[in-house]
């Protein structure tokens, strides 16, 4: 075996050959319920409502029905609970966080010419967190048959052993560089130490039994900043455009351990090992949307907006590093750290999420009260990176294994004089047609405002739940732990009429 410690000078790598999963198009494509507390306390549901500046994210035309110029600051706290089962064992993680979840103002100017039928014209712009990455989920329990050792042996079979072998970590591609590592940990080994050797064993004890624990811990945020415009015609048709302005900044750390008591032997065999990877992905998009809200009489409302695909440019950064354990009878126990303390600096690329149609339905009764309702389709298919030659395997993926989703949106509201009670709810579909990977969410929401008059302050709580089969590694040891995530979301609201 191998005795010596493989490291590396610090440095960086550009490679051709990049890592991205469905799981990361995901992370971009869904958003967290965010927004002002009101908007929040209705699930969101304010697609033919509008006069809040959260309802712009759903309709652009919303901004139009605002009366007065107006500002709106909104701090949130966001508790997500994970449950993890994993072949029995159960486990829980808490994450907690807070920040400024929303920010924005809008200004309208009336049309004071009695001869036009354009009554209003708006402009608005608005801050939002869409999605909250702050996030631990920690599975741990004894698995019956696979160790990680599948997970090297999955990339190292049919690379030819010269490819690695006293050659630079950072010339290699991704799926080499997997094999290095395990090769360098004495997780695995050549079948044959010839250059053209394309077969590998594992030093990993066969028999099954392997106590494993994974942690995923993630930060950071996606923010999208919205430039609107909207007008009026006749206080019967309102019309709007928005110009979003997306960037995000993710860092996530997972690390796997494992150990197995299978019996020593006169040989070295691996008795246990932690394989620790980081990724960093930060970038900019662009996306628009259109929207019309119709008042069909003094109660009814109709909404109908167009969200277009949101285009990413994105950069990864990505590091690993694998130390193995390994004991045999009478003798020391000894390390393999493959640690080659290298950054891959990938190539930037581009992604590509799915466009959204959003039809809405609102009914006012007078100054006492309204019930909203939102109905929206995504098509999770159409996600794709690019350049699409460089990504067809994962893009081919995702149209077979994504589907075509609703998410509903109820949202009501109650007024007593200057206080305002509020309820929602909202139903997701899964991104995924096993409907395993992503379950379907469910969300429940309530809140209450009260008005000073120039000064309104509201509360929210939020929460949503939803189930998800969580594999540690994409392939070679795929088993994964059934995740049942919980988030609790209070947010407040300062809003301001100018």
């Amino acid at each position: 075996m191998k005795k010596y410690l493989f490291l590396l000078l610090a440095g960086f790598t550009f490679n051709a050959a990049q890592s991205q999963e469905s799981t990361d198009a995901l992370r971009y494509a869904q958003n967290n319920l965010n927004g002002t507390a009101r908007f929040q306390a209705m699930s969101g549901a304010f697609g033919a409502l509008g006069g809040d500046l959260s309802s712009l994210n759903i309709n652009p035309a919303g901004s139009a029905v605002f009366s007065n110029n107006q500002a709106a600051f909104t701090v949130s706290s966001l508790n997500t609970k994970n449950n993890s089962n994993y072949f029995g064992t159960t486990t829980s993680e808490k994450d907690n966080s807070f920040d400024l979840n929303q920010a924005g103002g809008v200004f309208v100017f009336k049309n004071h010419n009695q001869n036009s039928n354009w009554k209003k014209f708006s402009i608005a712009i608005n801050y939002e967190n869409t999605n909250n990455f702050n996030n631990t989920i920690f599975s741990a329990g004894t698995n019956p048959n696979n160790s990680v050792d599948r997970y090297f042996l999955s990339y190292a079979n049919g690379i030819p052993f010269g490819d690695f072998e006293n050659t630079n970590y950072n010339r290699l591609d991704f799926a080499t560089q997997q094999a290095y590592l395990g090769y360098n940990a004495f997780i695995i080994d050549p079948v044959s130490e010839t250059s053209g050797n394309t077969q590998y064993t594992s030093n990993v004890p066969a028999g099954g039994n392997y106590y494993q624990e994974n942690t995923i811990t993630s930060q950071g945020y996606n923010g999208k900043l919205s430039f609107n415009a909207a007008t009026s015609y006749n206080d019967r048709l309102y019309i709007g455009l928005n110009l979003n302005s997306h960037f995000t900044d993710f860092r996530q750390a997972t690390s796997f351990y494992e150990d197995n008591n299978a019996p020593l032997t006169n040989e070295y065999t691996v008795s246990k090992l932690r394989f620790d990877n980081e990724l960093y992905t930060y970038g900019t998009g662009f996306s628009f949307q259109l929207g019309a809200i119709a008042k069909v009489t003094n109660e009814l409302r109709l909404g109908l907006a167009y969200e277009s695909s949101t285009w990413y440019h994105l950069n990864d950064e990505f590091t690993q590093s694998l130390v193995a354990v390994s004991s045999k009878n009478g003798d020391a126990d000894t390390n393999d750290v493959a640690d080659p303390r290298i950054t891959n600096i990938y190539a930037p690329y581009k992604l590509q999420t799915p466009s959204k149609i959003t039809g809405s339905l609102a009914y006012i009764f007078g100054r006492t009260g309204l019930i909203s309702i939102d109905y929206a389709i995504k098509d999770y298919s159409k996600t794709q990176f690019k350049p699409e030659n460089e990504f067809t395997g994962v893009n081919t993926f995702m149209s077979n294994t994504f589907d075509n989703t609703a998410e509903l949106r109820i949202g009501t509201e109650y007024k007593i004089e200057k206080l305002s009670l509020r309820a929602g709810y909202r139903f997701e579909q899964s991104p995924y047609k096993n409907k395993n990977t992503v379950g379907d969410l469910t969300g429940y929401s309530a809140g209450l405002g009260y008005s000073f008059g120039s000064t309104k302050v509201d509360l929210a709580y939020a929460y949503a739940e939803r189930d998800s089969q969580n594999s540690f590694f994409s392939q070679g040891l795929t088993d994964g732990a059934k995740i049942n995530s919980i988030n609790n979301h209070v947010s407040l609201t300062l809003l301001f009429e100018l």
